[in-house]
């Protein structure tokens, strides 16, 4: 074949189109990361429900227990004082997930982070003599006097203070504890187990079917987000910023008016079969005698944390 036989667009390299808006083109780095954010929390489901059914300690015992157990050792968490009962918890948990078989860097990475963010993080401002006095262990800004606005009183010296400190450790100890009993229940045990152990306890039935509808089409929802996103990376090359924007909102109002139309036609599906506002669910049986010799030694090692 002759040089001259080939179309001319073949021969000529690849071109990228213009933006043609006046705004500079996209970087959809973080736009491919915030869906697979919504890819990962599809999939975590699947691996829930596979770690839930794994030979662990916590996958063998009733739901009911396991939701007592959390509402117990989450009030003690809050009521604590001290470091050391806070700490204790914490390894308690530690041998927890150990026997639960679960895998402790995924574990305890997310109850890292999270306990970082929302527990270090939030109260760190509170280490300063500014909102809470004490004795200044590391000075950060000296004035030259002290002043007052109105009931707040701004010390000559600033600084973080003993007492300061001592606050941000014990909550972010408290947050890291909390997460990490949610998470060791969440992981152990099937959503619909817990739905049922709530149901058994006398849970409000439309409180029991928000839940269950929101946990079923939160999955449903970031599916369709991802698909939309991949349908279009399949199809434009690159968008400028300000059409790009234009789609971003435009796909945020698609899923709103989805979401409440889908909500419309499940309620709508529900009212044509009968439904009265009444969640039926299968009774969770007797307990057995493992479960109930777990949930006494349980509450019995509750009861020594408290009393510490």
């Amino acid at each position: 074949m002759r040089r001259s036989d080939i179309l001319a667009f073949l021969l000529t390299g690849a071109r990228r189109p213009k933006p043609s808006g006046s705004g500079a083109s996209l970087n959809t780095v973080f736009l491919d990361r915030g869906i697979d954010r919504f890819a990962a929390l599809i999939k975590m489901t699947y691996v829930q429900w596979d770690m839930a059914h794994k030979e662990g300690f916590f996958q063998k015992l009733d739901a009911r227990v396991k939701v007592l157990f959390l509402l117990f050792f989450v009030v003690i968490v809050s009521i604590k004082k001290l470091v050391l009962p806070e700490i204790s918890i914490g390894f308690f948990i530690l041998i927890l997930v150990l026997l639960s078989r679960l895998n402790l860097v995924s574990f305890y990475g997310k109850v890292l982070f999270f306990g970082f963010l929302f527990g270090f993080l939030v109260a760190l401002p509170s280490c300063l003599n500014i909102i809470v006095r004490g004795n200044v262990l590391v000075p950060i800004v000296h004035l030259s006097r002290p002043y007052q606005f109105w009931v707040y009183h701004i010390p000559q010296t600033i600084g973080i203070t003993r007492q300061g400190l001592y606050g941000v450790f014990m909550l972010t100890l408290r947050v890291v504890n909390s997460l990490s009993l949610s998470l060791l229940i969440i992981y152990t045990t099937p959503f619909p187990e817990i739905i049922k152990a709530l149901k058994s306890f006398r849970v409000p039935g439309t409180f029991l079917m928000i839940i269950t509808l929101s946990y079923k089409y939160i999955f449903i929802f970031a599916r369709t987000l991802e698909d939309i996103h991949i349908a279009k990376k399949s199809k434009v090359i690159e968008v400028d910023a300000a059409e790009a924007r234009n789609w971003i909102a435009g796909r945020m109002a698609f899923l709103l008016r989805k979401t409440r139309l889908r909500c419309e036609d499940v309620f709508n599906a529900m009212l044509a079969r009968g439904f009265t506002g009444d969640v039926t669910l299968y009774d969770c049986g007797r307990m057995e005698t493992k479960n109930v010799s777990a949930g006494v030694l349980l509450l019995a090692i509750g009861i020594g944390f408290i009393l510490m």
